[in-house]
């Protein structure tokens, strides 16, 4: 099997937000012969562990590999300041370079300027490569982290091809692209502009790379379509999944006799708020009080781990049962758009 020509296949890159959805993940691909990426950030599995199954990256991507020949694993937003200190981000790779298929190589969180930014691109590629030179990359970032204009993002391009042996810049499988994404209170709050998506495309096909856009979540269905019609690679999703899991728990909460309801209701709520993992996600003047139900919608994946939610999780009946029924209609619905 050509490792290269199986991730061509892939349409949806996952984030990982859940055992319940790693678990759905696995059966769906097992079951339909799909092609799936799971893309763990930094904060979410790590060397020394992470919010999601408290896992590491040695035990998640072990976990993964020895239940399905159609997942693929991808460090999504490696580099400096992407976990949860401000470091240099090596420590991470060294462990990534083990375990995982792609690298995304990220360090605009860092570094702004272009010329930075390239030197540590360059730095890290080479890093990993000099570990283990059967890696591929993705660069570049998404919209929210920094954006980039058609001409930088060639320029980037030709600058690696410069600084690379042909060998290493062959491993740049993935260029990321964007056309007005991004993420804010559980919405997608980008306009989509077609025409960036198509010019970014086109440039992709010109550089013999494949295109990838983050942050698919909470977008129309006619939109995702219309994505993919213009060429689109693949397509990352990842809170999204994340919500649906806390959604289908508050369901089964508001079922419950009314004082029982109210009870974890407002446990769940002081859980996520106190989290305070909700804040970078929300407006300056959202006020947590008075929309406790968007918090816990927003925050709630953080928290799956919390000993008093699962205790919570506890007393409804077959709730991960339901939550993987949830997650599998969404992967079908996902599925049937690009068939």
């Amino acid at each position: 099997m050509n490792k290269l020509n199986e991730i061509k296949k892939i349409k949806f890159c996952i984030g990982p937000m859940s055992k319940n959805i790693v678990d759905t993940i696995i059966n769906f691909s097992n079951k339909n012969n799909k092609n799936i990426m799971l893309i763990p950030s930094r904060r979410q599995i790590e060397y020394n562990g992470g919010y999601v199954n408290n896992w590491n990256t040695k035990d998640f991507c072990s976990y993964v590999k020895s239940k399905s020949n159609y997942i693929y694993l991808q460090r999504d937003h490696s580099g400096p300041g992407q976990g949860t200190i401000m470091d240099d981000g090596l420590k991470s790779l060294e462990e990534d370079c083990k375990y995982f298929d792609i690298i995304h190589i990220d360090p605009w969180k860092k570094y702004t300027l272009y010329k930075d930014g390239l030197e540590s691109t360059i730095k890290l590629i080479n890093y990993c490569y000099n570990l283990n030179n059967n890696l591929y990359f993705e660069i570049s970032t998404e919209e929210a982290i920094r954006k980039f204009e058609i001409d930088e993002l060639k320029s980037l391009m030709n600058d690696l091809k410069k600084n690379f042996k042909k060998e290493v810049y062959d491993k740049i499988i993935y260029l990321v692209i964007q056309s007005g994404t991004s993420l804010k209170e559980g919405v997608n709050t980008g306009i989509y502009n077609n025409l960036r998506l198509t010019n970014m495309i086109k440039l992709t096909k010109e550089l013999n790379v494949m295109s990838k856009e983050h942050n698919g979540d909470w977008i129309r269905k006619s939109d995702i379509v219309d994505k993919f019609n213009h060429g689109l690679n693949a397509l990352n999703i990842a809170p999204e999944f994340g919500m649906i899991e806390t959604k289908v728990i508050l369901e089964e909460i508001e079922k419950l006799d009314e004082i029982k309801s109210k009870q974890y209701f407002e446990k769940f709520f002081e859980i996520c708020y106190n989290s305070k993992k909700w804040v970078k996600w929300v407006k300056e003047d959202f006020d947590p009080f008075q929309n406790k139900k968007k918090l816990i919608e927003i925050c709630g994946h953080y928290v799956f781990t919390n000993l008093e939610l699962i205790n919570i999780k506890n007393n409804l009946p077959n709730i991960d049962d339901k939550i993987k029924q949830s997650i599998y209609k969404k992967l079908e619905n996902l599925f049937n758009l690009i068939n």
